[in-house]
């Protein structure tokens, strides 16, 4: 199986090392993604290259933000059932 390279600043990430991101260093990263694309800074197979890595910190991203949302949603619960026990 290939492995595509993400660039970080001077090293190079393959897609599975985007598990490996925080949620800030992955929308760093996505940011400076579509800033090139934007601006025309590279060729167009780049660009496809640089859209594809982008979807998997598009995807990591969320797969943050979905579990901060569970355990929102289960502190929430927790709180909840405290105050119906302090009642």
């Amino acid at each position: 199986m290939a492995r595509e390279g993400i660039k970080s600043g001077s090293t190079e990430l393959t897609t599975g090392d985007v598990s490996k991101l925080t949620f800030e260093q992955a929308i760093k990263e996505l940011t400076a993604i579509v800033g090139k694309i934007e601006q025309g800074e590279i060729a167009l197979q780049d660009s496809l290259q640089q859209y594809e890595k982008g979807m998997a910190l598009i995807k990591h991203c969320r797969k943050i933000l979905q579990e901060a949302e569970k355990r929102i949603e289960k502190i929430a619960e927790e709180s909840q059932g405290q105050q119906g026990q302090e009642k």
